[in-house]
């Protein structure tokens, strides 16, 4: 149902098979300047729901229904307009990485997505090995998949390396893999280590890429429900019409299309955790409907006469504060009364960039664990390079400029010339070297004036790096440092040091 809704108004398909001069989504009428995506794929449905999200920013769709058209398809004038190729791996199977390969050569300056089924480290390393530029794993949001093309294509500055790629590896599930000294952040994982112990529901806000999703997964596990089920939504890559349907379920032919019975979100999740990401992208309608679930305990699907009481706890995230969202409107403020019972906010990367050397080290001896992948080291002028740039997609990006750089890397360590558009758009930095010896592995010796710091500050520093290091172990802080645990508790004290570990 959720598709043919999604699918009803866009314009039929112009197979490429028929015409290589034909496109999507305005068949017959003339697209003047608009950028041209290649779509490689069988499958006529997501070709015109792929071509119908695109021509929503300006993207004009041909498509490909196998590898010979798609080769074929290079020569002729249309293929010459190419801005981007979208291929799913279906179509070539067990040959993906060879026609993304002989798709380069012939064309070496056209970016090539890959959509496919499987999260596999491996399958992305010989993708971006062969010369694919992202990979993206289907299902895909909408905005996901423009937000891939638009950074591919941009030409006001290469951000080709930057490009925010699906994560790769799954994520852990407990407050250790939390890595970082920051105040700010010590303070949310403190919040969070608390409320996950409760049975409260909890909203987690802060930018995209900060790691809201992987904090929530890592309260369900450290809380009284971690052996109950827990299922993680995205809003934003449900269709909006189906978002009420997948969270509280629907009976047999309660609409046009619903021939099963869908036990719902809040229904399966009964006992458990549901995590709601982008929270802010659901209908005021169905937020309606999720208030007055949580006020009464009841949860009644879509076309059916009864409900079921239920017990679940919501943990919810939003990369925006709600609060102006209720004041204009647009927010239920009951629900977001009843959802923020508890408030973490995480910071953004470029408030934590003391940080980016631990995470740096954290990130690298993860990917050395991936198939096709070996543990790197990294050099001081490459992690003054990364702590110079102010991470607009926060710590998902930053491991996905580390997967990046290892998957091309031809070495055993990694240099300020492994991100070579990280120093394009940088510049030089002055001294790279010595900057990286001043901070050592996150401490900073010397003022901006060129004056050695307080030596209280400095042990602050080394402390709490420490203690992010080897993750909030005090026995093992205070055995590193040298100093009895007592000692270190004392110092906390004195030096005003937030453990929240």
């Amino acid at each position: 149902m959720a598709q043919s809704d999604e699918t009803a108004d866009i314009t039929p398909v112009c197979e490429a098979g028929s015409g290589f001069g034909h496109d999507v989504g305005e068949c017959g009428e003339s697209q003047g300047d608009a950028r041209i995506v290649m779509l490689i794929d069988d499958e006529p449905a997501q070709s015109r729901l792929i071509s119908a999200i695109a021509a929503r920013d300006g993207w004009r769709t041909v498509v490909a229904s196998d590898a010979e058209t798609a080769i074929a398809m290079l020569g002729t004038r249309e293929g010459m307009k190419l801005s981007a190729i979208l291929l799913d791996q279906w179509v070539p199977g067990d040959d993906t990485c060879s026609l993304i390969a002989e798709l380069k050569e012939r064309r070496p300056a056209l970016p090539i997505l890959m959509l496919t089924t499987s999260a596999s480290p491996l399958l992305a390393v010989e993708a971006m090995r062969a010369g694919a530029s992202d990979y993206l794993v289907k299902p895909v949001s909408p905005d996901r998949l423009m937000e891939a093309l638009r950074a591919v294509t941009t030409q006001e500055a290469p951000r080709d390396e930057l490009a925010p790629l699906t994560e790769k590896m799954s994520a852990s599930l407990d407050f250790d893999a939390m890595i970082g000294t920051a105040p700010t952040f010590r303070t949310a994982l403190a919040q969070a280590a608390k409320a996950a112990r409760g049975h409260s529901h909890a909203l987690i806000q802060g930018e995209s890429g900060t790691g809201k999703e992987m904090l929530m997964r890592a309260m369900h596990a450290a809380s009284p429900r971690a052996k109950e089920p827990l299922r993680i939504i995205n809003i934003a890559s449900i269709p909006p019409n189906s978002v009420e349907s997948v969270l509280f379920g629907h009976e047999p032919n309660a609409f046009p299309g619903a021939f099963d019975r869908q036990i719902g979100a809040l229904q399966h999740c009964d006992g458990g955790t549901l995590v709601l990401d982008e929270i802010d992208r659901i209908s005021i309608a169905v937020q309606e409907r999720i208030r007055d679930a949580l006020e009464t305990g009841i949860v009644r699907p879509v076309g059916a006469a009864h409900g079921f009481r239920v017990d679940v706890r919501i943990l919810s995230a939003s990369n925006m504060a709600l609060e102006p969202l209720v004041e204009g409107g647009v927010f239920d403020a009951g629900l977001a009364s009843r959802l923020g019972a508890t408030r973490i906010t995480l910071p953004p990367l470029k408030q934590r960039t003391g940080d980016i050397s631990a995470l740096t080290r954290h990130f690298l001896a993860r990917i050395g664990e991936q198939p096709g992948l070996t543990h790197l080291s990294i050099s001081d002028s490459a992690l003054a390079l990364l702590a110079a740039y102010d991470w607009p997609g926060n710590v998902r990006q930053l491991q996905s400029v580390l997967f990046r750089a290892a998957v091309y890397c031809e070495s055993d360590t990694l240099t300020a010339e492994s991100f070579p558009q990280l120093s394009e758009m940088i510049g030089e930095l002055e001294s790279p070297g010595l900057s990286a010896q001043q901070e050592g592995v996150g401490v900073m010796l010397y003022t901006e004036d060129g004056n050695l710091r307080p030596l209280e500050e400095i042990e602050a520093d080394v402390i709490r790096l420490a203690i992010g290091h080897y993750r909030g172990r005090m026995t093992e802080v205070a055995r590193r440092l040298g100093i009895g645990r007592s000692t270190l508790y004392r110092k906390l004290s004195d030096l005003g040091i937030d453990n929240a570990a």
